[in-house]
């Protein structure tokens, strides 16, 4: 058995990719799927597009590959993480659309909740604040809006779980053959309900928040022998790792050892700082989540800065403005002008996440002059994702300094889309004054997930194969002298205040 496969769920697109033992990519096959938008502040997915297109790229990646199940040792799965699905056990049809982690409907749910004990209500347990981003409110809300859902969903007539458990529960037969429902405790620890030391799920809050407990999947580790597939070109071949996708970045990264870090630019920008077996409970706005957990082995935590829009804002430029064609156009626009022109674009269409929690902010574009054109508002598009970068690492720095967990970081590990943007990631070690280093296979979610996987069934023979596996592709050293970039950075957190307060009860 010479490969291994991930199934890469993401926010825009499913790929299965196909890895060697060496971690390097073999074949690729993707396919995007339709971003559904029923009102301002909602976004949504079709499941079942998702669980097609998952089968449609399995099958495209092994035959670009020219491989059959028996040549594939085991298959993993790594997913956006807080996108939240219900569906029907006896059928596996989806009682409504899956509700993305962008998605702000369930801030009332949030708000009532939190009551006067305030949207930390639950974070001593979950290390999670009560926020949108989280799938349990998202299931609540489609348990109170589809017609007898509550009623079916405590009667067990129902299931509920995140991207990886929809997609395993088919994998694994589903409602003809049996699915397993299963998670792992990296998304598991994204929907507010599970209890951090416990790795199981707490009563009392699934009771609170409203989510019945029959509905939920049981929570396994993120590397093991989960079941083996029924239907398709892989029958046979065991689903053998499942992680998160930014954790699952975090371990093709490598970042194994407390300390270290990792970056990724995707639809929106995740820093995951691994704290060892140590429970760190942020002080400034971050995100205590599991890292892993391989087996039996204790679990694994982070620190995590969630970042709502950034490569999206990329495709909010294309799609919404048109002001370039494709993505990729944003660094040629960008580069017409020497700097932002003054401009600073804080996109706060989901409200802002990490650090500062502010459900109530919207997106801004300020400081705009007639000297301004699309080259200077391309380019604070681009410098948006640095800029909030940087919070989110000023943050990791202060919770690790005050924890013992780690000295402020000496260099930054990047992955994702927006990596292959030399402006960025210039700006972006200037902006930061540290170095910035991307790795020689950029695509390290579908690479930790293969991992997780390969590590179960003894592909691999232990993390430090993958480490050793682990080499530099590229990197950034600061260029930018320290006072314009305090400059740069003191005007962007002015620009950031202007986000505040915008959204009130009646206008949600």
């Amino acid at each position: 058995m010479d490969y291994v496969v991930a199934i890469d769920q993401g926010t825009t697109s499913t790929r299965a990719m196909v890895f060697d033992r060496a971690g390097d990519v073999v074949a690729v096959d993707q396919r995007e799927h339709r971003q559904i938008f029923p009102r301002a502040g909602w976004v949504e997915h079709d499941p079942l597009e998702i669980w097609q297109n998952t089968r449609a790229v399995l099958g495209g990646a092994l035959g670009k590959a020219n491989l059959n199940a028996g040549q594939v040792a085991a298959v993993g799965i790594t997913n956006q993480r807080e996108t939240a699905v219900v569906w029907e056990r006896a059928t596996g049809a989806p009682v409504h659309d899956a509700i993305v982690w962008q998605d702000t409907r369930t801030q009332a749910i949030c708000d009532e909740l939190a009551g006067d004990q305030g949207p930390q209500r639950f974070a001593a347990t979950t290390g999670l604040p009560l926020a949108t981003y989280f799938a349990g409110p998202k299931i609540r809300w489609i348990l109170e809006h589809v017609d007898g859902a509550r009623q079916r969903a405590e009667a067990g007539d129902l299931l509920a779980g995140t991207i990886d458990t929809w997609l395993l529960w088919n994998l694994t037969g589903g409602a003809s053959e049996g699915g397993i429902h299963v998670t792992d405790v990296t998304n598991a620890s994204r929907t507010l309900l599970m209890d951090l030391r416990t790795l199981d799920w707490d009563e009392a809050i699934t009771a609170e928040v409203g989510v019945p407990l029959a509905m939920l999947p049981e929570i396994r580790s993120s590397c093991e022998v989960y079941a083996t597939i029924t239907p398709g070109i892989l029958a046979g071949v065991p689903v053998a790792g499942i992680l998160g996708d930014q954790q699952a970045a975090t371990f093709g990264q490598a970042c194994l050892e407390p300390g270290t870090a990792k970056n990724t630019y995707g639809t929106g920008n995740f820093m995951l700082l691994n704290t060892g077996e140590q429970i760190v409970r942020s002080q400034h706005g971050l995100l205590t989540t599991v890292c892993y957990r391989l087996g039996d082995a204790a679990p694994v935590y982070a620190l995590e800065g969630s970042i709502a829009v950034t490569g999206s804002l990329v495709q909010w430029l294309r799609d919404n403005l048109g002001i370039i064609e494709t993505a990729a156009q944003v660094e040629t626009l960008a580069a017409t002008v020497q700097d932002n022109g003054g401009a600073y674009f804080v996109p706060a269409f989901s409200g802002l996440f990490a650090p500062h929690w502010r459900p109530d902010a919207r997106g801004a574009l300020v400081g705009l002059t007639r000297f301004v054109n699309k080259g200077h508002i391309a380019r604070a598009a681009l410098e948006a994702t640095a800029f909030q970068t940087r919070e989110v690492l000023d943050a990791m720095n202060l919770d690790a300094a005050a924890s013992g967990s780690g000295a402020p970081l000496a260099e930054l590990k990047v992955d994702g889309g927006m990596v292959a943007n030399d402006t960025l990631m210039q700006f972006q070690a200037d902006l930061l004054g540290v170095d910035v280093v991307r790795p020689k296979v950029a695509e390290t979610t579908a690479l930790g997930a293969a991992y997780a996987a390969g590590l179960a069934v003894g592909y691999w023979s232990g993390p430090s194969e993958v480490a050793a596996n682990w080499g530099e592709g590229g990197r950034w050293s600061p260029r930018m002298d320290a006072a314009e970039r305090d400059r740069l950075y003191r005007q962007w957190c002015k620009a950031v205040t202007r986000t505040f307060d915008w959204v009130d009860a009646d206008t949600r």
